[in-house]
């Protein structure tokens, strides 16, 4: 039986800058393996035998990495957006590409979660609705879009990002969705079109969206920190649906990495072909493939970017952001929100 999803990846990932600016966020690494492929590994253990990415910046970077067009087991195919087209547009047009007739499954490309698609999809067809969306409860709902719900899990409303203590809920839009090919039917067919903030708010109003709450493991990655604690909950064990090896004594570090014996890792992921000198701690941080990290320093709450170099003696984080091939001086003292690279 074949399921289909579309995967969400054409965004600029501008909150996680430097870092993309040649790497799109979802082929960012968690714990060494890119983040697409934790997704489509988690959406293939559901069932899902097929998925259109739907591409728009850096197409080329998922293109080239995959070419047999498999990803973790799920075939895949690429529908690359002739213009910015915004969610509810990506969806439509990703789904055209492929050819969607049946129920299928949209999914944001830089979440990982342990949510039980397969309750989500059984949900959704017993309830007869259009779409159905997975929720997840949060502290502070103010960044998200929140979803008001009858007891029954038909949605009441759609408030994309209300002010700080105005939510009426603090269930979120979770960012996985399950559509029935008629609903692409009330996204125009051209230009941009939000689902967020025009497809979901329709559908509420038709009685035609239903939503689902979970408490499984939830994290947007899109930002430093937040990409952060995604590497940091892996190594705690956390729940990801996707398989993990290799994690010793709370870190983790590729075989072709460097370390010297003297150097100390705690809740550290260590990429491939990295040099890290001697006397250095590096602690609730990832270094990407090629850093190098000289002698003697602090690296704390914070993510070097591929082939740069740290000097030797110099004190990083929380929450310091260092591009591809940046150099950082010798006895450098950064912390706070800092991000050192350009284009």
């Amino acid at each position: 039986m074949r399921l289909q999803a579309v995967i969400l990846v054409g965004g600029m990932g501008t909150r996680l800058r430097p870092l993309t600016y040649e790497t799109p966020k979802q082929m960012l690494p968690l714990v060494g393996v890119p983040m697409i492929e934790c997704v489509l590994e988690g959406l293939g253990r559901h069932g899902v035998t097929d998925a259109v990415l739907s591409l728009g910046y850096l197409p080329d970077r998922f293109t080239e990495a995959y070419p047999a067009n498999v990803i973790s087991g799920v075939r895949v195919t690429y529908a690359v957006e002739p213009e910015p087209l915004d969610t509810a547009g990506a969806i439509r047009f990703a789904a055209g590409e492929a050819d969607v007739d049946e129920t299928f499954l949209v999914v944001n490309g830089d979440v990982v979660t342990s949510l039980d698609v397969t309750k989500l999809l059984e949900f959704h067809r017993s309830h007869g609705g259009e779409a159905t969306i997975a929720l997840h409860p949060v502290e502070d709902p103010s960044h998200f879009g929140v979803v008001p719900t009858a007891l029954d899990g038909r949605v009441l409303a759609f408030v994309e990002k209300p002010p700080p203590g105005e939510a009426p809920t603090n269930q979120i839009n979770a960012g996985t969705y399950v559509f029935e090919p008629r609903a692409l039917d009330r996204i125009a067919a051209v230009g941009r079109v939000s689902v967020e903030r025009e497809t979901f708010p329709q559908l509420a109003e038709a009685r035609e969206l239903f939503a689902l709450s979970d408490e499984s493991y939830w994290l947007d990655t899109g930002t430093p920190q937040h990409y952060l604690q995604a590497n940091v909950d892996v190594l705690k064990g956390y729940n990801t649906q996707h398989s993990f090896h290799g994690i010793v004594d709370g870190s983790w570090r590729d075989a072709s990495s460097t370390i010297d014996s003297t150097s100390t890792l705690n809740n550290a992921v260590v990429d491939k072909e990295c040099v890290v000198g001697a006397n250095v701690v590096i602690e609730d941080s990832v270094l990407l493939p090629g850093a190098v990290v000289q002698s003697g320093c602090e690296i704390r709450s914070s993510i070097i970017g591929p082939e740069a170099v740290i000097g030797a003696s110099s004190v990083l984080g929380p929450t310091c952001v260092v591009g591809a091939k940046e150099h950082v001086a010798a006895n450098s003292r950064l912390s706070g929100d800092v991000r050192l690279g350009g284009v």
